[in-house]
């Protein structure tokens, strides 16, 4: 099983040279790559001492489905390490552009994340909360070296000026030792909260008063927690979530001194030959270990009408996102209100899929439907605007998403929630939480749903 990859073209030589963002000549050579297929025993090991392995790159990103049975599977896991080149934006003006620019010179598999401020590209607005963690608006990278999983083959896929390299590296996986170190207790941390209860609450109703007005009818209200001055180590963490919530996007990164821990289970898009496929989450409900009272929670959820009502405002504003690029008349929804089952929570996920040119610009695509419904609101300018006004603190990240884009074309991004992120340099680490607000909603009790999606990570920061 081996993955191809196209070479470089006369027209991609030209635009190297004429480009602001030309990229070195020498890099030219690099651009094809060599794939060898391994045959895996063990591949939960083999996941296990590949991201430990990992660790002694400074570029690191890491996506794992944990094996969770969706529909439009890709792969199982995938690791890229070491950039060839690199895109880095820490404002927004222009960098839709600017990243399909890149995608185009490289003309490679790219990995990487949109910030949630990117909207600011898409339209007029602004962030100006106050950001500790000081991540890049967008950011991503030619891997030198990317081993994907599928059941139990191991593709390692180089560079070639790299490929001598892949059997050493193989082995040198197989023999690792330095396994991730246990997480250790650390029940003194001082977890703060951006926005205390009382203020989440004042802030609801008002969101509700702009709801009754006509202003809105559903939004994403969110708010972060965060500990100062501690020591924290990201990819023990990560391990650690992503054993507690074993969810199908999961995602590690390490960019240098900056980190994210992702358990997400929500797909944001997904592009695959003339499909693009968006899985919006709305509707969550805690789990139970007894199974009477765990199927009696699921059969609630399924039949509530405020979690329904939240779900379906949002599959309408994700079938109106894709039909701005959609060939017409192909927009449809596959699944409404399914209800799926992890390891902490239940949810309400639907489906929506349309027909694409197989030849569009994946960027434009992206860019019509970002940021995703799920974590904003409808309607979906006037909700941003709101979610300006009443959070306190910069998404950044959080729900913006990460993934990959493919030489033809193809993408897959996930919804960065559940997630914590890290400043090694500024030591701030900080998780976000949210929900969505509509006329039905209870403070109270959107408030408890933002406590059970922020309980792993409470979990792993606490060391419990």
């Amino acid at each position: 099983m081996l993955f191809l990859f196209k070479s470089i073209s006369l027209d991609a030589l030209l635009f190297y040279v004429n480009n602001s963002l030309a990229l070195p000549i020498e890099n030219l050579l690099l651009m094809k790559r060599t794939s060898i297929s391994f045959t895996l025993v063990d591949v939960t090991n083999f996941k296990e001492l590949l991201l430990s392995w990992s660790q002694q790159y400074s570029k690191i990103f890491w996506l794992d489905s944990n094996n969770y049975q969706t529909n439009y599977p890709t792969y199982d896991a995938c690791l890229a390490i070491e950039e060839n080149q690199v895109i880095k934006l820490s404002k927004t003006d222009n960098a839709f552009q600017q990243l399909s620019n890149f995608r185009k010179l490289v003309d490679d598999y790219i990995f990487g994340f949109l910030s949630y401020d990117l909207k600011n590209d898409i339209e007029q607005l602004s962030s100006t909360n106050k950001d500790e963690l000081q991540f890049p608006s967008l950011f991503f990278f030619q891997p030198k070296k990317i081993i994907f999983i599928k059941e139990n083959i191991a593709i390692f896929s180089y560079l070639s000026a790299y490929a001598s390299e892949i059997t050493i590296d193989y082995n040198n996986i197989l023999s690792f030792t330095n396994h991730l170190q246990a997480f250790e207790q650390n029940s003194q941390i001082n977890l703060k909260q951006q926005i205390s209860k009382k203020s989440y609450l004042k802030k609801c109703k008002e969101l509700l008063k702009h709801i009754h007005r006509g202003d809105i009818y559903e939004i994403n209200f969110c708010m972060e927690f965060y500990i100062q001055n501690h020591t924290f180590n990201p990819s023990t963490a990560f391990q650690k979530l992503n054993k507690i919530s074993a969810p199908p996007f999961a995602a590690y990164f390490k960019i240098d001194e900056l980190y994210l821990c992702c358990a997400s289970p929500e797909r944001y898009l997904k592009k695959e030959s003339n499909l693009a496929i968006s899985q919006p989450i709305k509707g969550t409900a805690k789990r139970d270990e007894n199974p009477t009272i765990d199927a009696q929670i699921k059969e609630a959820l399924r039949n509530n009408p405020k979690e329904q009502s939240e779900n379906i405002m949002i599959v309408d504003l994700v079938r109106n996102d894709l039909s701005k690029t959609a060939i017409k008349g192909s927009v449809k929804v596959e699944e409404l209100c399914e209800l799926y089952s992890f390891k902490q929570v239940h949810q309400l996920i639907s489906t929506v899929v349309a027909q694409v040119d197989k030849d569009i610009d994946p960027i434009i695509l992206i860019k019509n439907t970002f940021p995703m419904g799920s974590m904003t609101g409808a309607p979906k300018i006037s909700a941003m605007k709101i979610i300006e006004e009443i959070e306190e603190t910069k998404r950044g990240l959080y729900s913006g998403a990460v993934g990959y884009f493919a030489p033809n074309g193809d993408f897959d991004f996930n919804v960065v929630i559940r997630s914590i992120l890290h400043n090694a340099t500024n030591k701030y680490t900080s998780f976000s939480v949210g929900s969505a607000i509509t006329s039905l909603s209870n403070p109270e009790k959107e408030y408890e749903e933002c406590m059970l999606k922020g309980k792993a990570m409470m979990e792993v920061l606490s060391g419990k």
